[in-house]
Formats: structure tokens, sequence, C-alpha cells
């Protein structure tokens, strides 16, 4: 069995944490920064972070997080936000691509000129949708290189989104997709079981 396949199979949604463990500020920018090689649509990245690892601040999240005390007991809260507008930064993207010699002007320029011409023109819901759908591939990666390095994680997505928005601030564009606890296990998850894949999966050979 690979690393990888081990870590995959070992990453378990935890509830308990060691509040007194703290993972330093520049370790979690950093794990977000490879999980941000995650595929996105057209390579718009829309997906925005907040950190919060101030302990008041994680227990006043808590209350809109339906009480769940991994969200002031983990090391930090990450809270993964969608952009709708992601693809305002198509130039900045694919003009960066240009210079670091990925792809040629003119591959670019069609790119951008097929995004502005697509994306500001979908209603906002499915733009939306495209934001959260982008946001599980960097969600999922941050916990398994989390788990890699040892530490603990658990997704939330059950938590007063509304609420979260106003108190962050947040623009129209931006809304909040899930929050993930990151910190040390102060006990193990429970095992889960999965449904056969025989079961889920229709095969064409």
């Amino acid at each position: 069995m690979s690393q990888l396949e081990q870590i995959i199979k070992q990453r378990k949604s935890v509830r308990s944490y060691d509040p007194q463990f703290q993972i330093d500020k520049r370790e979690i920018l950093e794990l977000l920064s490879i999980a941000a090689n995650a595929p996105s649509s057209s390579n718009l990245q829309p997906w925005r972070f907040i950190v919060i690892q101030n302990k008041e601040l994680q227990k006043e999240i808590r209350t809109l997080g339906f009480n769940q005390a991994q969200i002031e007991e983990s090391s930090a809260i990450v809270a993964v936000i969608g952009d709708s507008e992601a693809y305002k930064n198509v130039e900045k993207i694919y003009s960066l691509n240009v210079e670091k010699g990925y792809m040629d002007q003119s591959i670019a320029d069609r790119t951008i000129k097929q995004t502005l011409n697509a994306y500001p023109t979908m209603p906002k819901e499915g733009l939306k949708e495209i934001a959260a759908y982008d946001a599980g591939a960097i969600a999922m990666q941050f916990m398994l290189l989390a788990k890699d390095r040892g530490y603990d994680t658990i997704t939330m997505g059950g938590f007063d989104k509304d609420a979260f928005a106003k108190r962050f601030d947040l623009p129209d564009n931006l809304f909040p997709i899930t929050l993930i606890a990151i910190g040390k296990a102060l006990a193990p998850a429970f095992n889960t079981s999965r449904l056969p894949i025989e079961s889920l999966t229709t095969y064409f050979d």
C-alpha cells in the first residue's frame, strides 16, 4: 500500500481536540499553499480562506456552529470561502501563466476572452455551484496534507452561514462553504464503514 493510500485510509473526522496544542501560522499557510494546487474550473481558483486561531473568536464562532466543541478546541479553524466573481482574476492568472512559460500568449488571450464571454453571463447560483465544487477539491487536499504531517481534521458544513458572512463583513460575491478544524486529536475518531463501490457504480466495458 502506498503512503498516499495509507493517509487516505487513516484520515478520519476527529471531533475531540487538545485545546493546548497549537500549529504555527506559517505551517497552516504552507498547507493551504500546497493544497492550492487543486484543480478548479478554468483555473480560476475561486477559493478564499479565513483562518481563525484566536481562542476568543473560536468560542464566538462555536455559537454559529451549533455548539460543536471542535470549533473552539482545535488549534485553528480554516473557513473555506467561495468567490462567485473569481473570473475577474482571469487576466492576472493567465498573464502569470505566460510569464512563467506555462503557455504562449495566444492560448492565454483565447482563454481570457472565452472566460470573460461566458462567466459574467452565468446565473449567480451557477457561479456559486462552481465555486463550491472547486472548494471541495482544495478542502480535501488540505485535510490529506494535514494528516500527512500528523494533524487531524474535520470538515463542517453545519453552521449559520449567513451569520458567519455578516460577522466577517463578507461582500456579496464571497460566501462561506465549510469550516475545517485542524489540530491534534484528544480522542480517536470513530471508524466508519463504506458502501460497496459496486453498489454505487454503473460500469460499461
